[in-house]
């Protein structure tokens, strides 16, 4: 498996994001090929889709203002945190852990970095339908196959630093089941699935960075995934089948 960083100059909101990548990855010598993947930072896609927004323009709600206090929050930002999420969970002083879109997510996934002082970004409307526009696009332009992953970054319980998610996806199985196989030891595998997408953001994130790379896409080649001509959701489970959720809801103190 080969990733090529695909370098961009700062998007700007209502950029076309199509054209930000060919012409791209034209300056670098980038030609996507049959069965390429193309993981790209939601942020880049949100500021192309004008989901940028000026605090200064916030008014805070005095929900807002009031849980701005228990979570040390600018109010405006806990305005917007409102707004974005489907359930806040709780939180540390600076964060507010939300489920945003049906994921579990820091702060509605609103970003201050990577977007002009003053200003923060949102999440995309829809990162599955952001995939599929895309995708449709740079395959009419290259007239070969290819996958997009809209991906982000999340930590991990009990666990410093960031790994990859994907938010939307299209062109590939974004959850491989693996039930049914066997081990080296030939004994069958009875739950294990193999989050696909998940992990080739992770990959890409490895050449995107969270600073000042300045690289928003990775374009992925060789990986060893099932590519598909229809787009599915990316699988989510219910609250009492989740390991996480069901343990902290049925946990007992340890004496």
């Amino acid at each position: 498996m080969r990733l090529f960083g695909i370098k961009t100059p700062i998007i700007m909101a209502g950029e076309d994001m199509v054209k930000v990548l060919v012409e791209a990855m034209a300056l670098s010598g980038i030609v996507p090929q049959e069965n390429d993947i193309i993981v790209l930072a939601e942020s880049a896609v949100a500021t192309a889709e004008g989901r940028i927004v000026r605090l200064d323009e916030v008014v805070p709600s005095p929900e807002a203002l009031e849980m701005s206090k228990t979570y040390d929050t600018d109010p405006r930002k806990m305005e917007l945190i409102l707004r974005e999420s489907d359930e806040i969970l709780g939180g540390i002083p600076g964060v507010v852990v939300t489920i945003t879109k049906g994921v579990l997510s820091p702060s509605a996934g609103i970003d201050s970095s990577n977007v002009p002082e003053g200003y923060v970004s949102l999440l995309p409307a829809d990162p599955k339908r952001s995939a599929e526009l895309i995708r449709e696009n740079l395959m009419a332009e290259y007239g070969c196959k290819i996958a997009v992953i809209v991906g982000d970054s999340r930590t991990q319980p009990l666990r410093l630093g960031c790994v990859g998610i994907a938010l939307g996806c299209a062109g590939i199985e974004p959850v491989e089941d693996a039930r049914g196989k066997r081990d080296l030891f030939g004994k069958p595998l009875t739950i294990t699935r193999c989050a696909t997408a998940d992990n080739l953001v992770s990959a890409a994130q490895l050449l995107m960075g969270e600073a000042d790379e300045g690289i928003p896409a990775v374009l992925i080649r060789g990986a060893k995934v099932r590519f598909m001509d229809s787009n599915v959701e990316i699988p989510q489970i219910q609250r009492e089948e989740c390991l996480y959720f069901g343990c902290f809801t049925r946990s007992k103190p340890c004496s």
